[in-house]
């Protein structure tokens, strides 16, 4: 069996993590009964390579030249700007690939409306599957063109139920055909060796207590909400420091922001890093204020290190993954006032409360894993077979 995997993408983000894992769940577990294949379409996976050589995972390139680099990446008009100039370079070499090496299936990740046009405009031997990579943002034209290529899709699926009924809920595709597959977070191989790798924090971030915040330095992450939310926590406790992990458009006002509020020597922006787990054994609290997610993957992470969470209970991942505050904090996504009254409650819960929460937490995560995503994946791929 043949499968390809399209997920162009700009900068770092979750869903190349996902797309990665799952091709290592499928090379792990299906004992190479799926030949998984990712498809570079625009040289994005490039800065990719020595990993994806670590993995053994194999790519073929859409295009014979990379056009990444000279892409606009940031901001909403730059992006689409974008998504037309990959339409026009990828959309007949990608159905002249279809049509030529015939693969059983290909997931569409991200730019999907690029593959559902050509699904629209022909018919295919390959079933395509569209993987919904977050909480979706259903615009006139996104949702017009799920309604009339849906029922040539052959199963949509999503990273949390709660996405799953609200697709449901839409009635834009067949009930039968909607599943939900959680993304393959957590590879605990990988985590266990990641773990091991020293860390030496510069002197002034040594500290007890440690609040990490991890994610893209964009508007979705409300980083901004959480400089402000903390500037009025240490008031209270003094003794914190906020280390922030992550790159993006809005890295500039933030420092400015930081410097501002005179907060350079308590609030620092580490960029992006490969390795997140060795900072987050330093942490006490990790803390996401994003305005949604689906499913978190920052939270799954954090979650698998014993980390007590507080979190925004935005859509749509975040109120699932904590089951309503049972396996952590949620604060009403926005409020000033609901944030600090939840941190009050982490500095003043007992130790036997916290840890209550953690396993509880730790139980709820293992859908994530490899082999739960590829047990899952599995029955997807031989659903409704001829």
């Amino acid at each position: 069996m043949k499968l390809y995997y399209w997920c162009p993408f700009f900068s770092n983000i979750a869903t190349e993590k996902a797309v990665i894992n799952s091709i290592v769940s499928i090379k792990k577990f299906s004992n190479n009964k799926i030949d998984p294949i990712l498809l570079d379409v625009i040289g994005e996976w490039e800065l990719q390579k020595k990993k994806l050589e670590e993995k053994k995972i194999k790519k073929t390139d859409l295009l014979s030249f990379k056009i990444i680099d000279y892409l606009p990446k940031y901001g909403f008009l730059k992006s689409r700007i974008s998504y037309f100039i990959v339409l026009f370079f990828s959309i007949f070499k990608l159905h002249k690939k279809l049509r030529k090496d015939e693969p059983d299936f290909i997931v569409i990740h991200l730019m999907t409306f690029i593959p559902l046009l050509l699904l629209l405009i022909f018919n295919y031997k390959t079933k395509f599957i569209l993987r919904i990579s977050g909480y979706p943002k259903l615009n006139y034209l996104r949702t017009f063109l799920w309604k009339i290529v849906g029922k040539k899709l052959h199963i949509i699926t999503t990273p949390t139920k709660s996405t799953m009924n609200f697709i449901n809920d839409l009635k834009i595709f067949s009930l039968n055909k909607v599943k939900y597959l959680p993304d393959p977070v957590l590879d605990l191989s990988d985590i266990r060796k990641k773990k091991i790798d020293k860390i030496n924090l510069e002197p002034e971030l040594n500290s007890e207590k440690i609040i990490i915040s991890i994610g893209r330095l964009t508007i979705q992450k409300n980083f901004e909400f959480l400089i402000e939310s903390f500037n009025n926590i240490i008031k209270t406790f003094p003794d914190y420091k906020l280390l922030i992990l992550g790159d993006g458009e809005q890295k500039k006002r933030l420092k400015n922001i930081i410097k501002d509020l005179n907060l350079e020597n308590k609030i620092f922006l580490l960029g992006y890093k490969k390795n997140i787990y060795k900072y987050l054994q330093k942490a006490k609290i990790f803390i996401l204020t994003s305005l949604w997610e689906d499913p978190g993957f920052v939270l799954i992470e954090a979650g698998i290190m014993n980390k007590t969470i507080l979190s925004s209970n935005c859509p749509n991942g975040p109120s699932e993954l904590l089951e309503d505050g049972k396996n952590g904090f949620l604060f009403e996504s926005n409020s000033f006032d609901d944030f600090e009254k939840q941190f009050f409650l982490i500095e003043n819960a007992k130790k036997k409360a916290l840890f209550e929460k953690k396993i509880f937490f730790k139980k709820k995560i293992k859908e994530f894993t490899l082999f739960n995503h590829y047990k899952i994946l599995k029955k997807i791929l031989h659903s409704n077979e001829n």
